[in-house]
């Protein structure tokens, strides 16, 4: 993989994902608090911020599952805002999630395939009427999902169970499945939460290889910060609910706000 520094302020007219001033209440909490971001085609960014910092709500508002109050999104020059993530989904984004969601006592392939129904042409009204245009397609998502799950190393466990597969696979198998829907953009939310430091570096190239194989921009939430830095080309920085930094990886590590926002003001006075 290779890490192609980005400007230093992406261009906001060349960007895949674009958030303009997205705010996002709940009652009287302001989860997130006029957030504006611009993710480059072809780029591997990321979000970070401790705790409560309003990165998953972010992540909701940005592929449909909240509506902010206020701001717009726009992906590939068009508004979302409002869309449902089924349709945002077949206008090529895809997601996963913090607590991985498999469905566990489906195989390897069959989970695979329900991302592949996502592009599927013929209604399901067809099967039992038993027509050829409807196996025909059943048949060529098959293959897709076989070809899919030897290309994220898979191939071997195609009839096992996903709940019997172990914790870094799983993570895997959810990135195959987004991948089924050929998304342009996918959101990874914390990818490598729960997972050992050579599952953890494992990931990190998985992400830039499947960047590079399936030609993706890729913007992710992740807490694991040798993930972060190794991976990503951008990171926007965020804490209750605001951004508070943005910049490559070297910038955002010597950030004198983004330490404390981290280690807090006593430690970053001793680091200093």
């Amino acid at each position: 993989m290779s890490k192609i520094p980005l400007p230093t302020q992406p261009d906001p007219s060349q960007a895949l994902l674009l958030a303009r001033d997205v705010t996002m209440r709940f009652g009287g909490v302001t989860a997130v608090s006029e957030l504006s971001l611009a993710v480059p085609r072809g780029a591997i960014a990321g979000i970070i911020g401790p705790n409560g910092a309003g990165k998953t709500t972010a992540f909701n508002v940005l592929s449909g599952f909240y509506t902010p109050q206020e701001g717009d999104v726009t992906f590939d020059g068009q508004s979302i805002k409002g869309r449902k993530p089924s349709e945002i989904c077949r206008l090529g984004m895809a997601r996963t999630f913090q607590n991985i969601r498999l469905s566990q006592a489906m195989t390897v392939q069959e989970n695979i395939m329900v991302g592949c129904h996502v592009r599927r042409h013929c209604p399901w009204w067809m099967a039992p009427l038993g027509l050829p245009a409807y196996w025909r397609e059943e048949d060529a998502i098959v293959e897709k999902s076989r070809r899919l799950a030897e290309r994220v190393g898979l191939g071997a466990h195609l009839d096992e169970k996903a709940g019997s597969l172990p914790y870094g696979a799983q993570r895997r198998l959810e990135i195959a499945r987004a991948l089924a829907t050929e998304p342009r953009l996918l959101l990874l939310d914390e990818p490598a939460a729960g997972m050992n430091p050579q599952e953890s570096l494992e990931l990190m190239h998985f992400i830039g290889h499947i960047r590079d194989e399936f030609d993706l921009t890729i913007l992710l939430i992740e807490h694991d910060m040798k993930v972060v830095m190794g991976v990503c080309q951008y990171i926007w920085v965020m804490e209750y609910g605001a951004l508070i930094a943005e910049g490559g990886p070297d910038a955002i590590r010597a950030n004198p706000v983004v330490i404390r926002a981290y280690l807090g003001e006593d430690m970053a006075v001793q680091d200093a």
